[in-house]
């Protein structure tokens, strides 16, 4: 009985770990909540976007943090969530966003989680990560942005419309979306054209048709400015989730834990960046069965492939290549990317043997075709 005890309070402490322990921190005379999952290593801290709460990350947190074993927190900015406002401050413009801030910079420090760290966030909090990484160069160790405001969006003829539309009055005062929108046009002054440090390494996430539910023309100068800022700056890769929606961590979940997970990897040396690899693999065989009704952990693994390959790491691509085609027998385009992979790593034989098997499947693979015919002209 007492065996029986002791596993049940292991398994019920193990449980907590991964549900997270609630925490609120006085920052000052008012609480700010935050919500930790422990580990080791370089922690993870998630920024919500514009009305959201810590609450939004919850579905993917526990396979993150079940392959890094890293501390993983989320937070609610000031007045949102279980968050409080600050009482002190009197006008409607202390609420900006260097207020908030200062609030995050705070509770890390109070937390001890205020040395080296990898940002990840959505939408309205990219800004947040860019200003945090700004002021703390060297402790930001990589940025994961999820179809991220941009610092560049807002000109002054797009916050004239957005004031058009956009009815202050109509928001409960006193609250966190209130001073979100009140300060909203000058938060953008301030930002605009501020950019990531060129040695911060930025993987910027954003989906094929993101748009806000914003008109044509001004969606497209979203996904154009997100489309120019990998191809502008070295330091920042793109990666464009298909099928998505704006909240790309809902709709692709499987594409941003892999992308999480590698950014952190990519903190570790050679050794532990191969365990959390095998780890990471494992992951993905869950998240592919999980989703390959839909269709989208193909796609997924074969971004994180591809995302190998472009950084030299050729074993580790093969791996995951080689597990596309085991999970996605009938894809002709999993073997299609086993072959270009193949061909890099100069095994030529293998390489034709996934072509044909690529084009058995889609007789019309023209790429395929293609890359057989100048096989055989060598």
């Amino acid at each position: 009985m007492r065996i029986l005890y002791l596993t049940l309070l292991i398994l019920l402490s193990f449980s907590m770990l991964l549900q997270g322990q609630d925490t609120l921190v006085d920052i000052g005379g008012y609480k700010m909540h935050f919500k930790i999952l422990k580990g080791e290593g370089t922690p993870i801290l998630f920024e919500a976007g514009a009305g959201n709460d810590a609450s939004i990350w919850d579905n993917i947190l526990e396979k993150i943090h079940k392959v890094t074993r890293t501390t993983l927190i989320t937070y609610d900015r000031s007045g949102f969530g279980q968050s409080e406002l600050n009482p002190t401050l009197k006008k409607d413009s202390d609420f900006g966003i260097e207020n908030g801030i200062k609030e995050l910079e705070t509770g890390l420090s109070k937390l001890n989680y205020d040395s080296d760290i990898i940002l990840v966030s959505h939408s309205y909090g990219g800004l947040y990560n860019l200003l945090y990484t700004l002021k703390h160069p060297k402790k930001v160790k990589s940025v994961v942005l999820i179809d991220a405001v941009l610092s560049n969006y807002w000109n002054e003829e797009l916050l004239t419309i957005r004031d058009m539309h956009v009815d202050i009055s109509a928001i409960p005062k006193p609250s966190g979306d209130y001073y979100m929108n009140f300060n909203f046009n000058e938060i953008m002054r301030y930002v605009r054209n501020m950019e990531f440090p060129e040695n911060t390494p930025v993987t910027n996430v954003f989906p094929e048709n993101s748009s806000l539910g914003f008109p044509e023309p001004l969606a497209n100068r979203w996904k154009k400015l997100h489309e120019d800022l990998g191809n502008q700056n070295e330091n920042i890769n793109n990666l464009i989730a298909r099928g998505s929606g704006h909240a790309v961590f809902q709709d692709n979940p499987a594409l941003i834990i892999n992308t999480i997970i590698k950014a952190y990897a990519e903190t570790l040396n050679e050794n532990q960046q191969n365990k959390v690899l095998e780890k990471a693999l494992e992951n993905a065989i869950e998240l592919s069965i999980e989703t390959k009704v839909h269709n989208r952990s193909e796609h997924d693994l074969n971004t994180l492939g591809y995302s190998f390959l472009a950084n030299e790491e050729l074993d580790k691509a093969l791996e995951v290549f080689k597990l596309t085609t085991v999970l996605f027998p009938d894809s002709y385009n999993a073997y299609d990317s086993y072959g270009e992979a193949l061909l890099k790593a100069n095994k030529k034989e293998a390489a034709i043997q996934m072509y044909r098997k690529s084009i058995e499947l889609n007789p019309d693979n023209e790429n395929g075709k293609t890359v057989l015919q100048q096989l055989k002209e060598k």
